[in-house]
């Protein structure tokens, strides 16, 4: 199977965003809960104007990151791996199956309490992490088990953005919403007038995401309605979109989100950390992510292609699905961006518990998943 330089550029860059994410998350576990604990929780909490550094970063850096997302997402979607609907009909199926297993097993669990509201946080998929597992099997790996795993994990993050949008939005102002969709639409008007200088783009995009984040609707998601605005013509790279995409993937993977990383792992373990586990909230997080993330990915799939909707590619295997399934509930990035959405009114304690169970069940689903696959990709090699 052929694959395009955007999906191989793609793949590389999410590989050592991974890596890096996974050696800052490890780095901040430990400053939380070393000598300088107080000092380094602290910093974070910071005040810079009349909001803490974590706040900035959740708030404002995150929506970089997000406009980051929406290019790549439109430009899989015209020219990508996505852009042609056999390709695309496996993903978009497992997809589905690992963001609604994984919510429904949350919610037979916690229907009803006041945790019922975090049954988004295991339907997600953090990309950086997952590839970057999945890269560290090598030249094993059959190109279309990458494809599937990319592919899947970029239809989770579209999930994962129609999840904020409708469930985790406050009251609604809609006077600054209707604000910041009057600046869309005359961003909009300049892409079809064919202005390519993407600096009023900037400019109105800073504008949207003021009045979002004053409207209700969580600020991050201007990020991707931007990304549709800005011209992507025919997607070479001389067009505004492909620059901008190019330019964003070194900071975003190398600076925004390892910062993300460090604001909210910076996580002090007391010893009674696992007096915790047993709580509905985490046992549903945990299972949803490790059990229920593989399971609807694989039944989905399973499904899809026994209906006849879709094919296994040539190169693949029922268990290597199974293996992508499992890497695909290491959710960390946008199961906690989740988290602080839905528990932000239910106290520090409740967000903090559940990043455990996001960072226990993650690692879990990274260990076990590259386990699996490690062995399942040796044994085909021997045939």
């Amino acid at each position: 199977m052929k694959l395009s330089k955007t999906f191989k550029a793609f793949f590389e860059s999410e590989k050592s965003g991974g890596l890096l994410l996974l050696s800052v998350t490890i780095i901040s576990l430990f400053l939380a809960n070393s000598i300088i604990q107080t000092e380094y929780i602290a910093f974070w909490e910071t005040n810079i104007g009349s909001h803490s550094i974590t706040h900035w970063i959740n708030d404002g850096l995150m929506a970089i990151f997000f406009l980051l997302i929406g290019l790549e997402l439109e430009r899989e979607i015209y020219q990508g791996e996505l852009s042609n609907i056999k390709n695309a009909s496996l993903p978009l199926f497992g997809a589905l199956g690992g963001m609604v297993v994984p919510a429904g097993i949350f919610l037979l669990l916690n229907f009803g309490t006041i945790t019922q509201n975090g049954a988004g946080i295991p339907m997600a998929t953090d990309i950086a992490f997952a590839i970057g597992i999945l890269s560290l099997l090598g030249s094993r790996v059959p190109t279309s088990l990458k494809v599937f795993l990319t592919a899947l994990a970029v239809i989770d993050d579209i999930g994962a953005i129609l999840v904020i949008a409708i469930f985790y939005t406050d009251n609604i102002a809609f006077i600054n919403l209707l604000i910041a969709f009057g600046i869309m639409g005359f961003l909009f008007i300049l892409n079809r007038r064919k202005v390519h200088n993407i600096i009023p783009y900037l400019i109105g995009g800073a504008g949207m995401w003021y009045f979002m984040l004053n409207s209700g609707v969580h600020a991050t998601i201007t990020g991707v309605l931007l990304a549709f605005v800005i011209p992507f013509g025919d997607g070479s790279r001389k067009t505004s979109s492909y620059k901008l995409q190019h330019f964003l993937h070194k900071p975003v993977a190398f600076f925004i989100l390892p910062l993300f990383a460090m604001a909210n792992t910076g996580i002090a373990i007391g010893s009674d950390w696992s007096s915790e586990l047993n709580h509905p909230n985490t046992i549903g997080i945990i299972l949803g992510l490790v059990v229920g993330k593989p399971l609807g990915i694989w039944l989905f799939s399973f499904a899809a292609v026994s209906f006849g909707i879709c094919s296994l590619p040539r190169d693949l295997k029922w268990s290597n699905i199974v293996g992508a399934g499992m890497l695909g509930g290491i959710g960390f990035t946008m199961s906690i961006f989740i988290t602080l959405l839905a528990f932000k009114n239910d106290g520090e304690e409740v967000i903090t518990y559940s990043k455990i169970a996001i960072l226990i069940a993650s690692f879990i689903a990274g260990t076990v998943g590259f386990l699996f696959l490690n062995f399942n990709l040796k044994a085909d090699r021997k045939k």
